[in-house]
């Protein structure tokens, strides 16, 4: 890490910014922290879902305002870190799935496709994923599952409306 990089983060609490980055530490388990990610992901999913329910807007307001603080946060773990993505960091993960499961009906068959189907898609980095994840910074980190996000959210509303689950 620069010494510019160390200054710039030394006034804004390190251990916080990992703490919201590693999913309140999820991230740091030894096995499968991307899968514990997403899972922590699920009860958050399912508020944003409850949310729309009231204010579609609102609710895509605060999707939207989640990758972006993801894509920062991710930044500065990383840099605090000082690896170029750092598997302990999920939060890309959490936002991804937010936006997998986003206005799916709660139902557990559902929710499990949608869970399963994200992780398949942020493990196997089909085109173009593995473009975005080789963006600098927060970005390479987040935007990747972004996408994977929207692919699974496009299978799920196809799923949806052909009355597959």
């Amino acid at each position: 890490m620069s010494k510019g990089a160390l200054q710039q983060l030394s006034g804004l609490c390190p251990k916080v910014m990992l703490f919201f980055a590693t999913g309140f530490g999820v991230g740091y388990l030894p096995q499968l922290p991307g899968t514990a990610g997403t899972l922590l992901a699920v009860p958050l999913s399912l508020g944003l879902n409850a949310l729309a329910a009231i204010s579609l807007p609102i609710a895509l307001l605060t999707l939207a305002a989640a990758i972006c603080c993801a894509i920062w946060l991710s930044a500065r773990a990383a840099l605090i870190l000082e690896q170029r993505d750092p598997p302990m960091i999920v939060i890309d993960e959490i936002v991804g799935f937010m936006i997998a499961n986003f206005i799916t009906p709660r139902n557990v068959m559902l929710l499990s496709v949608a869970f399963l189907l994200f992780r398949v898609f942020d493990i196997a980095k089909v085109y173009p994923l593995s473009r975005l994840e080789k963006l600098p910074g927060g970005a390479g980190i987040v935007l990747d599952d972004v996408m994977a996000g929207l692919y699974v959210f496009g299978i799920m509303r196809l799923v949806l409306s052909w009355g597959l689950l």
